[in-house]
């Protein structure tokens, strides 16, 4: 699920408060049960929330909506001090391994029958969002990957626009580097990818293990080839200056999106409504969607919790199954562009067919049901969260020039693992 452009934390964290407060302050019409549901980012939910409150009317919906940051911070704060959580969570697939882990906290959804909606999500979904029996939460969309690039970028620099043949240049990431130095060798003045960290990402995502062992959650960054590999391939285009250096949902990137001064991006079904709000209407038809790298990975996705704070326990489940239901994970792509975790609803004719016209009229719907499909899921590890970002700092400093790549790549391995100490 998307992420919001990052506020200072301090600031962030007060108008978290001042939000709380509001909710909890204003008391439910006579006779209703007010359920209150926590997100970071829309998840496309406004619709469907007034639509729930005219089937049933003795329930009053509020919604919290903060960025990315700030929503796991003043979820944390609620789960220690015990009181303050909203009655549905949103939990994003990164932060899950460690949420999991304090499952006292949330309600085993199993208690109200959830195992029973086991085989509506794709198995990895369903898996990543349960612990043998306990299920901590249920899926909303996933994050197959894309490869969002500018056509008529591509075609200044005298490389093929068509999507198949575009794909067709770079069916793996060195494939994917050479044409990034094909790229910057015509149009010295526009900078291939994103960033470091975006491509990094990417190619860390299509790994079946990253920083923990599989086996016994052991840390195994400096170790693992598939780290290693990604690390310098995406730190190699930083130091030949094919990267822009726009952080992912910073202004920075999008100023350079609306600028147009970067080529390609690997794009989950969820960064198209990001990229249109950035670009505006100037970047209408320059932009197209194609297979990634590698052929898939996933990138994001988020599950629906309900922390045992809540007075309507039932009730937040009941609002939770219903969200999740293939008709409205169907109805939130065609809609948002968020894609379903259920294969019944990505392989659905409607959604299969969806095309996008602000990208060229890119058959989105099966470009992305296709990545799903060949999807496979990657082992996080408990403390994920806490690793990840240092590997992206390091590559910044290759981006920014404070360090080559070897000297990035130690002092990220040796970071990850004081991270977790």
């Amino acid at each position: 699920m998307r992420k919001l452009t990052r506020r200072p934390a301090v600031a962030a964290l007060a108008a978290s408060f001042l939000l709380l407060a509001s909710a909890c302050g204003s008391a439910a019409a006579p006779g209703k049960i007010t359920l209150t549901v926590a997100t970071f980012g829309e998840f496309g939910y406004a619709p469907l929330f007034d639509r729930y409150q005219k089937d049933h009317p003795e329930i009053e919906i509020r919604s919290r909506v903060t960025d990315f940051d700030t929503h796991f911070k003043t979820l944390a704060t609620q789960l220690a001090a015990g009181r303050g959580a909203a009655d549905i969570v949103a939990v994003e697939e990164q932060q899950v391994p460690k949420y999991i882990r304090a499952k006292e906290k949330f309600v085993n959804l199993a208690d109200f029958g959830a195992n029973r909606l086991k085989d509506q999500w794709a198995s990895w979904k369903w898996a990543q969002g349960t612990s043998g029996d306990y299920v901590f939460g249920l899926g909303t969309d996933m994050g197959s990957l894309a490869m969002c690039y500018r056509r008529d970028l591509f075609e200044q620099a005298g490389l093929p626009t068509d999507r198949k043949a575009v794909a067709a240049m770079m069916p793996d990431w060195q494939g994917y580097a050479d044409v990034a130095a094909q790229f910057s060798a015509k149009l010295p003045n526009v900078k291939f990818a994103d960033s470091a960290g975006t491509v990094y990402t990417a190619m860390v995502n299509q790994a079946p293990e990253n920083y923990f062992s599989a086996k016994d959650d052991s840390y195994i960054a400096g170790q693992n080839p598939n780290i290693r590999k990604a690390f310098y391939l995406a730190g190699n285009l930083a130091q030949n200056k094919l990267t822009a250096g726009a952080t992912t949902f910073s202004q920075a990137w999008n100023v350079a999106i609306k600028q147009g001064t970067f080529a390609a991006i690997a794009c989950p079904a969820w960064m198209l409504k990001q990229i249109k709000e950035a670009a505006g209407d100037a970047g209408s038809g320059k932009w197209d969607v194609t297979t990634v790298p590698g052929d898939s990975g996933n990138q994001g996705g988020s599950f629906l919790t309900v922390p045992k704070q809540g007075a309507h326990q039932k009730e937040a489940y009941d609002l939770a199954q219903w969200l999740t239901a293939p008709e409205q994970q169907k109805q939130i792509f065609l809609s948002d562009g968020m894609l379903p975790s259920e294969p019944s609803v990505y392989h659905d004719p409607q959604v299969v067919a969806h095309t996008d016209q602000y990208f060229s009229n890119a058959p989105i719907g099966q470009i992305y049901a296709a990545s799903a499909d060949r999807l496979r899921a990657n082992y996080r590890g408990l403390h994920d969260a806490d690793v990840r970002p240092e590997f992206g700092h390091a590559l910044g400093r290759v981006e920014d020039g404070s360090q080559n790549v070897d000297q990035a790549w130690g002092d990220a391995v040796r970071m990850g693992r004081d991270a977790i100490k």
